[in-house]
């Protein structure tokens, strides 16, 4: 007698494991963004940030974060909200290519 066939255990694609401990970056639907320590995660990619920090957007053009920032402290991230999660490190920015001169 056979019982019901075993489901398999559903594994995210997103290992962020390595990056407990270390800055991230972390942007959201609507345009927000923030980096922080992560502290933790679970499988719906709910994130838990240490130190987080706010960049605000340019009132002028909505489109560009300002230099302005506003000190969050220890935050918990709906998962459902997060557009992408990548390493602080590394990163800089440049110059978009799209933009037409005037």
């Amino acid at each position: 007698m056979t019982g019901p066939p075993e489901k398999k255990k559903r594994e995210s694609i997103v290992d962020l494991q390595k990056h407990i401990d270390k800055k991230v970056r972390v942007k959201f639907q609507g345009g927000r963004e923030a980096i922080g320590i992560l502290k933790g995660y679970d499988p719906l990619l709910n994130l838990v940030l240490d130190n987080a920090v706010e960049n605000l957007r340019d009132f002028e053009d909505l489109s560009r974060i300002s230099n302005e920032t506003r000190q969050l402290g220890l935050v918990v991230c709906r998962g459902t909200s997060v557009v992408v999660i990548s390493p602080n490190d590394g990163i800089e920015e440049i110059a978009n290519p799209f933009v037409q001169a005037e």
